[in-house]
């Protein structure tokens, strides 16, 4: 499946803004059943500064410096993205999770995707006694670690309400647990610190899910939204499970980038000289290319 993506998020402040530094993580990851074919992305007003690069886990970064003054900042990324993932794991396959659990003890590599990185606690995922307990139930003795993940995920789902209304970004996760209400970000850090509690590592993945609208309804243009998941390492490699939705990542889902939380991978990230309010919005489309109708990024991949 090939997609056209468009993220813009803009900001719109109360008093002139006389200067601002900010990173994006914005560009798509590239891998594991992912090609990026195109990519830009659109910075109003241009910066004085932009550079390049990429952080530990290996996601680009776009780092900018805006010095013109400004009460409108606005950032389009737009990719071309062709998506063909390989089948999901068969639930009676793999390693126990003790099994599982002991290897990465063992596990020799500190690669940026190695698992020892995603296996400790992390400044939005703290291990919590409660969570922990409630990930247990899914990890009988002797059971497998890729199907014990996979019922962790569908309890989630079926426990918890989506209430965008009920967290924000900054909630803890201890909070969101009780309350049994949040959003997926909510969702993904709390799965993620159950799994860390028995020891088995568990990234935090950002990215974007393809929405279908109901039937004989026009799809809404800008009404897609970012959105976040979890990925497992099973001992094979990693494997994606979206405890929102309770479904393993197929193509319908595009990573942007992954981290151990969602501090490692926020789509805009930075500070700005000024004072007053801000008002932030943001739009998304997520479109196969034969149903677009809005103009794809450039042919070459920029940044």
């Amino acid at each position: 499946m090939i997609y056209l993506l468009r993220h813009v998020t803009t900001y719109s402040y109360r008093d002139t803004v006389t200067h601002a530094r900010c990173t994006l993580r914005l560009t798509p990851a590239h891998g594991e059943g992912q090609r990026v074919l195109s990519h830009q992305i659109l910075i109003q007003p241009a910066p004085h500064r932009r550079e390049t690069d990429r952080d530990f886990f290996g996601n680009t970064t776009t780092s900018l410096t805006v010095e013109a003054p400004h009460r409108t900042f606005r950032i389009e990324a737009m990719s071309r993205i062709e998506v063909e993932r390989a089948q999901l794991p068969d639930l009676a396959s793999g390693l126990t999770w003790e099994e599982l659990r002991e290897r990465v003890l063992a596990h020799a590599s500190l690669a940026p995707d190695a698992p020892v990185h995603f296996v400790g606690p992390s400044p939005r995922v703290p291990l919590v006694a409660a969570v922990t307990d409630y990930a247990r139930e899914s990890f009988p003795p002797g059971g497998g670690a890729y199907a014990g993940a996979v019922e962790l995920m569908r309890r989630i789902h079926a426990d918890f309400t989506f209430d965008a209304g009920a967290t924000d970004v900054g909630t803890p996760l201890a909070q969101a647990f009780a309350g049994r209400h949040g959003v997926c970000q909510d969702f993904s850090h709390i799965m993620i610190a159950g799994l860390r509690g028995l020891g088995l590592p568990a990234a935090y993945v950002s990215g974007y899910l393809r929405t279908r609208p109901p039937p004989g309804m026009k799809r809404l243009e800008g009404a897609d939204a970012s959105h976040a998941w979890v990925a497992v390492w099973c001992g094979d490699g990693w494997h994606g499970l979206d405890p929102t939705n309770a479904v393993g990542v197929e193509d319908d889902h595009i990573v942007l980038a992954h981290g151990r939380d969602y501090a490692d991978v926020a789509p805009v990230a930075g500070i700005i000289a000024g004072s007053g309010s801000q008002r932030l919005t943001v739009a998304v489309d997520v479109v196969p290319e034969d149903e677009a109708e809005f103009a794809p990024a450039g042919s070459s991949a920029t940044a």
